[in-house]
């Protein structure tokens, strides 16, 4: 636990991406294989199943330290971790015992079958034998809430240096649903015949946003165009006479969309098919929020199956009767995808994503303007002779979006942040106005710089009208320029429009609250574009 405790400090101390990676690599050729598994399985988000309650943890480190329950859960506020906040108030530890990573994790998961008493015994013992950073560490595991500012990239940066491999197959082999107790750090890793999991995606490659005019790219006749849909990235991967179907966010997501269970029907195994799902009617996409109603569902039923049907728009082919053929180029594998789907069932829930055939960037532009009537959010540009890569790589792909919408909303209610931002006020409530009534329509926390988020809090302490446990309503003073991306209909929300990816573009300090937006401003938009 020592060791990775070190680690933890490391990468807590410094930004750059090279440190970092040396550190893991250096801590992954210092330990045990186990230990090896347990750090690249908290570091790729896979963490053991909290077995302790937060308020748990609050009231034995109260007693534990002396502290009464309000002084810690006010450090705790102050602190922003709770992790961290217990770990410094504990007193020093009688002993120490030294663990493994991997032992004290396989204790962790015993607790789950303890009685309370059991387990606050267990906790109580093993805070005062752990040392100050070896506690904390011990804290985030009992928490789940491992955060450590690694990216899937830099870990299997890491890992590769280790294992003398490449990125791209490491970061190959860290996808899927794996886990510790299934699987080994040989066959994770190292193994050359690995055993593949038929479900395994390949890493997403992801496109970066273009801030300057496509002029910059050079000769319009080497770029693809495509639309850029508004709804889950997604692969859908035929294997085995099964189809699975994984999220961008590596989210193994079948059950949500059991349309494409027929797909290995009528495509060979060994198809993989990179894409959008989008709910699907009339033979055009739906916003997003129809979307929504599969999200967070294990399964769906029978009533949203028929309301939100969906679709798998594919613009990329990666693996094609068992090989993977991301190292061709784009146009290779477009041309050999279009040859495929022209040939399967219409009825099938499957459609091609089309290129937009352009001579100049000038009349991409114009088309650019009109993605909002053809259900999209901009454009994606791809380079012909690009490969499929992984993670976020400048260059060979852009998405060129629309510019947000944008509209004056007034600030009503304040929240504090968490973690390094506990002390500030970062998440905010915004209104319009219906008639003298400022009505509550979103919320946002990202926008603004760290100077304007002090100046903000400062102001929030000395304008609180009242309070709602963490949250503050304050005078209705300052008006705020809100950019969102689209906008629907929405029972749940008293203004009867939602937002999405609302954030706040700038703080206007020249404008006051009665010249702030009306919910008739946003009912115009919603008839528009909603």
């Amino acid at each position: 636990m020592k060791r990775f405790a070190a680690l933890i400090t490391q990468l807590e101390e410094t930004t750059k991406t090279l440190q970092k990676t040396k550190a893991i690599a250096a801590y992954l050729q210092s330990v045990p294989d186990q230990d090896r598994l347990w750090c690249v399985t908290l570091f790729s988000g896979r963490r053991p199943k909290r077995v302790i309650t937060s308020r748990q943890m609050r009231e034995w480190a109260s007693a534990a330290s002396g502290w009464p329950l309000w002084l810690l859960e006010d450090s705790y506020a102050v602190v922003g971790d709770l992790g961290e906040t217990i770990a410094l108030v504990l007193p020093s530890p009688e002993t120490e015992i030294e663990k493994s990573l991997s032992e004290w994790i396989n204790d962790l998961r015993a607790l789950a079958s303890l009685d309370v008493e059991k387990k606050r015994n267990f906790i109580l013992a093993s805070w005062n034998s752990l040392g100050g950073p070896e506690r904390f560490v011990f804290n985030k595991l009992i928490t789940s809430g491992f955060r450590v500012g690694v990216s899937q990239k830099l870990m299997a940066r890491a890992v590769a240096q280790v294992a003398k491999k490449t990125e791209t197959e490491i970061a190959h082999r860290l996808m899927g649903n794996w886990h510790p107790d299934e699987t080994t750090w040989y066959d994770l890793i190292e193994a050359e015949d690995l055993r593949v999991d038929l479900s395994r995606p390949y890493p997403f490659f992801l496109s970066s946003a273009l801030e300057s005019s496509p002029q910059s790219l050079g000769a319009p006749s080497d770029w693809g165009a495509e639309w850029k849909w508004d709804g889950i990235r997604g692969q859908v991967i035929i294997r085995g006479g099964s189809c699975f179907t994984w999220s961008r966010g590596e989210e193994l997501v079948t059950q949500k969309f059991p349309e494409f269970e027929k797909f290995p029907d009528f495509l060979p195994d060994g198809t993989v098919l990179d894409g959008e799902i989008l709910v699907w009617q009339d033979e055009h996409p739906l916003p997003f929020n129809k979307l929504q109603t599969r999200i967070g569902r294990k399964s769906v039923s029978k009533s949203i199956l028929e309301n939100a049907p969906v679709i798998l728009y594919a613009y990329d082919l990666l693996e094609w009767r068992g090989e993977d053929i991301r190292e061709q180029p784009y146009q290779e594998r477009r041309k050999l995808l279009e040859d495929i789907l022209s040939s399967t069932s219409p009825s099938l829930p499957l459609r091609l994503s089309p290129s937009i055939a352009f001579s100049d960037w000038i009349s991409l532009a114009k088309t650019r303007s009109k993605a909002r009537k053809n259900y999209a959010e901009g454009l994606i540009l791809k380079k012909m002779n690009s490969l499929y890569e992984v993670g976020r790589k400048k260059g060979p792909w852009w998405k060129w979006k629309l510019d947000p919408f944008n509209i004056d909303a007034v600030m009503i209610y304040a929240q504090a942040g968490h973690g390094r931002r506990a002390n500030l006020y970062t998440d905010f409530t915004f209104a319009v106005w219906q008639g003298s009534e400022l009505v509550p329509l979103t919320k946002a926390y990202s926008g603004l710089t760290d100077a304007e988020f002090r100046e903000i809090s400062g102001w929030v302490r000395r304008n609180t009208l009242q309070r709602f446990g963490p949250v503050r309503q304050v005078t209705p003073e300052h008006v705020f320029e809100i950019a969102f991306e689209g906008i629907h209909e929405s029972q749940r929300h008293k203004s009867g429009v939602a937002l999405r990816f609302p954030r706040m573009a700038r703080w206007r300090h020249d404008k006051k609250p009665h010249e702030a937006n009306t919910i008739g401003d946003l009912k115009d938009l919603l008839k528009t574009y909603g």
